[in-house]
C-alpha cells in the first residue's frame, strides 16, 4: 500500500464515520414533525418484519402531524402496535385508513435531555475519527519502518491525514451546533 492509498482509506473511513454520527444525531426528535422520525420502525407483515417506510406511504401535513397510510389496510393494526412499542413518546390514532401521528411540542427538560444525546453521538464520532487517524498514523510508522516510504513522505502524509481528520471534525461540530439550535429554538 502506498502513502496516497492509506490517505485515500482513511479519508473514505472518516466520511462513512461523520456520516453515521450525523445520521444518528438527526434521528433526535427536535419537536417539529418529520418522516425520519419513525425511520427503524418495523412492523409485523403476514409474520415478517417489515420496514414501516416499505408497507406504508409516511406524510408531513405540517410541523406537528405524521401522517401514515398502509399499503395495505389489514396491516393497520400492526403499524399501529409497532409505532407504540418503539417508545418514541407519541400516541397514534388510527381511524380505519390511515394512522395520524400528533406531535407533541417538546418540555425544556427534553430539549436538554436531547441535547445531551446529540452531544454524545458528536463525541462519539469524533473518538472513530480520531482513532482512524490513529490506525493511519500507525500504519505510516510501519510502513516507515519496513522502508515503504521515505520520513519525509510519512510526516506529508499524517500532515494530509491530520487536515482530514480537523475536517471531519469541524464537520461534525458544525452539525451538532445546528441541531442544537434546532433543539433549543422550538
Amino acid at each position: 500500500m502506498t502513502t496516497k492509498e492509506l490517505i485515500d482509506k482513511s479519508k473514505t473511513e472518516m466520511k462513512r464515520a461523520v456520516e453515521f454520527c450525523k445520521n444518528q444525531i438527526s434521528k433526535v426528535r427536535s419537536g417539529r414533525a418529520t418522516a425520519s422520525l419513525l425511520d427503524g420502525i418495523t412492523f409485523e407483515y403476514y409474520g415478517a418484519p417489515t420496514p414501516l417506510a416499505q408497507g406504508a406511504s409516511i406524510s408531513v401535513p405540517d410541523a406537528r402531524t405524521i401522517i401514515v397510510q398502509p399499503f395495505d389496510r389489514t396491516a393497520l393494526s400492526n403499524i399501529e402496535k409497532a409505532i407504540r412499542m418503539a417508545d418514541l413518546g407519541f400516541n397514534p390514532q388510527n381511524d380505519g385508513t390511515i394512522i395520524r401521528i400528533p406531535v407533541p411540542p417538546l418540555t425544556e427538560e427534553r430539549r436538554k435531555e436531547f441535547v445531551k444525546m446529540c452531544k454524545k453521538f458528536a463525541e462519539d464520532g469524533r473518538i472513530a475519527v480520531r482513532n482512524i487517524r490513529r490506525d493511519s498514523n500507525e500504519a505510516l510508522k510501519k510502513m516507515e519502518k519496513n522502508k515503504e516510504c521515505s520520513e519525509d513522505e510519512r510526516k506529508r502524509a499524517e500532515d494530509e491525514i491530520q487536515k482530514i481528520t480537523d475536517n471531519s471534525i469541524k464537520e461534525i461540530d458544525e452539525f451538532l451546533a445546528n441541531k442544537e439550535k434546532e433543539l433549543m429554538d422550538n
